[in-house]
């Protein structure tokens, strides 16, 4: 069975996570599959998941501010650039 030494060297805070009953199941299968708990395994899901909700975030929010400082590009010259835009 594999240790849990590395997920609880760190400092962690329990939380309260109501789900699915299918998704607890999904979960208690999954567990039992890679010998790892339940917590180690959702604690793992959620930090993959605000890595990528956070970039995300965080990519909107600049662009935002870039077209508040009006750092961007006129469509049509985007089109004309790419020969997309017929002239006639």
């Amino acid at each position: 069975m594999y240790t849990s030494e590395v997920f609880m060297a760190t400092p962690s805070s329990l939380i309260s996570v109501r789900v699915p009953t299918d998704v607890a199941h999904r979960l208690e299968k999954l567990s039992q599959s890679v010998d790892r708990s339940k917590s180690y395994l959702a604690a793992e899901a959620i930090e993959e998941y605000l890595d990528l909700h956070e970039w995300q975030v965080q990519a909107i929010q600049d662009g935002l501010q870039e077209i508040d400082r009006g750092d961007v590009v006129n469509f049509v010259d985007v089109k004309k650039n790419l020969g997309l835009l017929d002239e006639n």
